[in-house]
């Protein structure tokens, strides 16, 4: 796979002056964010999302330790780092986001720490899909055409302005984003280059079985049913590498702090209703209630607490979803249950 390169964020005018953000950092508490540390070489990485945290563990190994922002449950599109975040993003040798316009606040939390080491976006050379909340998210209308689930674009800067972010939910573009990940952090001084590949070749083998377990799987249902309604628009990804028809999202959005009104929720329920969708799918890190509510009014199931997919955070520590290659199973299992398909057994090298 092609490297590719590391790049700057924009800085945006920033609320917060870096001479009292030091002023708090200083007088926060040690550790208070988790993973906090160094690795044996005192390399230190901090990454935004749940996701890029977990995937820059699993490419770091004990090359570095890797600090993750937010925490389990959390939105990324209201965050709003602490001082001791920012403290330790101050001190870190690498910061690993997500890009595609999905953390707002980054640019100002970059100038405010005065960080100044290597920047990675994960998802520099990923094409973004339409962000329009009306799109046909049907795949027979805009799926993605290429083996890879998704095309290579440029390496601009991303908003959400361009495309849904969530890019993460196809293993395959995860795969683009672990070896992003991996060139940038190849570059910051002192690190173990070669384990560094390593860990991101062994870790996208992993990728690679997750992707042909999911396919496997998802092939046993036909296309017509692969019918998908969900608490936001944060599968579109994932619909367009399965080809599943997203009927809609409680939330007319791909941000989760938007709210659905009336006429959005009766024309919801009457989608379900139409198409014969069997199941309304709340996620972890958003509050179950409308989805309840939508479910009832259109008479089908609703997956919410332990049964809800994870979306836009990976799960708890010891829950299904702690991991991002955990946090898939679980969703696709569900997924699959809904359409009244017994998966098959995981591979070995996905704890099968």
């Amino acid at each position: 796979m092609p490297s590719a390169p590391t790049r700057r964020l924009r800085l945006s005018a920033i609320a917060v002056s870096a001479a009292s953000v030091a002023l708090l950092a200083g007088c926060a508490t040690p550790g208070a964010t988790s993973g906090a540390g160094t690795g044996a070489d005192g390399i230190s990485v901090v990454a935004t999302t749940t996701q890029v945290a977990d995937f820059a563990r699993e490419v770091a190994g004990e090359s570095a330790s890797v600090t993750g922002l937010l925490e389990p449950g959390q939105s990324a599109h209201s965050f709003d780092p602490s001082a001791a975040q920012l403290l330790a993003l101050a001190n870190a040798d690498a910061l690993v986001v997500n890009g595609a316009g999905l953390e707002s606040w980054i640019d100002d939390a970059v100038e405010a720490s005065g960080f100044d080491g290597v920047l990675i976006d994960a998802s520099t050379g990923i094409e973004l899909e339409a962000t329009d909340d009306d799109h046909d998210h049907d795949h027979a209308d805009g799926a993605i055409a290429d083996d890879e689930h998704a095309a290579e674009g440029d390496a601009a800067d991303h908003d959400h302005a361009d495309g849904n972010p969530h890019v993460w939910t196809d293993p395959v573009l995860a795969e683009r984003m672990v070896q992003t990940i991996a060139d940038g952090l190849a570059e910051v001084p002192g690190i173990d280059a070669g384990a560094v590949e390593a860990n991101a070749a062994s870790y996208t083998a992993e990728l690679d079985a997750l992707d042909a377990w999911i396919s496997e799987n998802v092939a046993q249902v036909p296309v017509a049913d692969r019918l998908l309604v969900t608490n936001h628009d944060a599968f579109t990804y994932f619909v367009h590498a399965y080809d599943l028809t997203f009927v809609g999202s409680v939330i007319p959005s791909f941000d989760d702090n938007a709210e659905p009104s009336a006429a959005e929720i009766d024309d919801l329920v009457a989608k379900i209703r139409e198409t014969g969708v069997r199941a309304v799918f709340s996620e972890a890190s958003i509050s179950p209630k409308a989805a309840q509510t939508i479910a009832e009014e259109a008479g089908v199931a609703v997956y919410s607490g332990e049964d809800a997919l994870y979306g836009d955070s990976l799960g708890q520590p010891g829950t299904d979803g702690d991991t991002y290659v955990g946090s898939q199973v679980h969703n696709v299992r569900l997924i699959l249950e809904s359409w009244g398909v017994e998966p098959s057994p995981l591979p070995a090298g996905l704890g099968g």
